[in-house]
């Protein structure tokens, strides 16, 4: 029988719909192969050599080859970096100022250097620009959010092949961030602890949804995921802004993020999948109720009018049956 599982987090309730549910394997053939992608591409404005086709460089992370990472403007920005914050109320209508930030950060020098197969040397060299900027970033007082998220593959919504992923700031706190904040204080405010370091002891102790743990953080597929092979990952100390990570951290953030990304490659073929950096708004730095962390969405399910109608999810992949199918993924086969 179908199960509603509701995620404490969110407050979303999740069909689990067991009587539809693929095996995990089974989603593995509904994603692309693994394309052959260049190393290089002449006419791609990331590629070395085309640095001018790109808007104003922000930050530049080098070694003796040459640059590494690079963050510019994104040349055709949601918001503009130009201006003052202005709110304005006429009767039921509402509208602020489109001031903001909106950065592309260019992961690597080869075409085709995906997160999955990078070093972790490499990876920690993104996460390291990201807490760069976003240090940067928050002191701007126009800005009260900040999103940092990779788009992987079409269906996820990228445009450009070049691996990248982007930055952006807003002069609100988006709904989705607030309705977070706000649950978290409530969970806080009832029983004095924080909801999302209850969430991983308790998902410790069940060692039924745990993709990969390190030193400093745990994956794992939540009880009442959203969708198939929906990942968060946590850090095991309790932090609230993602900007307070620390070098060690980093590092090990940057083992566990490629080391999950390519369980996905290998078991689900190189799925399209989305990233994003969950964390508190900018006007607070720690809190005793909320935590950041890293939500991972691979595109292998729609929504449609069910979705769209309630607002309700239909997950048709066991969470238990998809950690566990990662969880197993062959480690030797990861690192080559």
């Amino acid at each position: 029988m179908p199960e509603l599982r509701q995620n404490i987090i969110t407050r979303d309730w999740v069909i689990i719909a067991t009587e539809r549910a693929k095996r995990p394997h089974e989603f593995a053939a509904s994603t692309k192969n693994a394309i052959a992608i260049p190393c290089y591409r002449e006419n791609c404005p990331f590629c070395v050599g085309n640095e001018d086709s790109t808007d104003e460089e922000v930050l530049r992370l080098s070694d003796e080859s040459g640059w590494t990472v690079r963050v510019v403007k994104n040349k055709y920005p949601a918001l503009s970096s130009l201006g003052d914050r202005v709110r304005k109320i006429q009767g039921i209508y509402r509208s602020i100022s489109g001031v903001g930030i909106h950065e592309v950060a260019i992961e690597h020098r080869r075409h085709d250097a995906i997160i999955a197969l990078l070093s972790v040397a490499d990876v920690a060299n993104i996460l390291q620009v990201y807490r760069q900027r976003y240090r940067e970033i928050r002191k701007d007082p126009r800005i009260e959010s900040i999103i940092i998220f990779k788009n992987h593959g079409q269906e996820a919504g990228t445009s450009l092949e070049h691996p990248h992923s982007q930055i952006t700031a807003t002069p609100v706190v988006p709904s989705q961030v607030r309705i977070r904040v706000e649950e978290a204080i409530r969970f806080f405010d009832d029983t004095g602890d924080c909801i999302y370091c209850r969430t991983l002891v308790e998902e410790l102790e069940a060692d039924e949804r745990i993709i990969f743990q390190s030193e400093y953080f745990v994956a794992f597929i939540p009880y009442a995921a959203l969708s198939p092979f929906h990942i968060w990952i946590f850090p095991r100390r309790h932090t609230s802004s993602f900007d307070d990570i620390t070098d060690a951290e980093i590092f090990d953030l940057a083992d566990t993020l490629k080391n999950v990304l390519a369980k996905l490659y290998y078991g689900l073929n190189n799925p399209d999948y989305n990233y994003s950096i969950r964390s508190i708004p900018t006007s607070t730095f720690q809190t005793a109720y909320f935590h950041w962390y890293i939500a991972i969405i691979p595109r292998l399910s729609k929504a449609a009018g069910f979705e769209l109608g309630s607002g309700m999810y239909i997950n048709t992949a066991l969470p238990e049956d998809s950690a566990k199918y990662l969880r197993e993924m062959q480690v030797s086969a990861i690192n080559e």
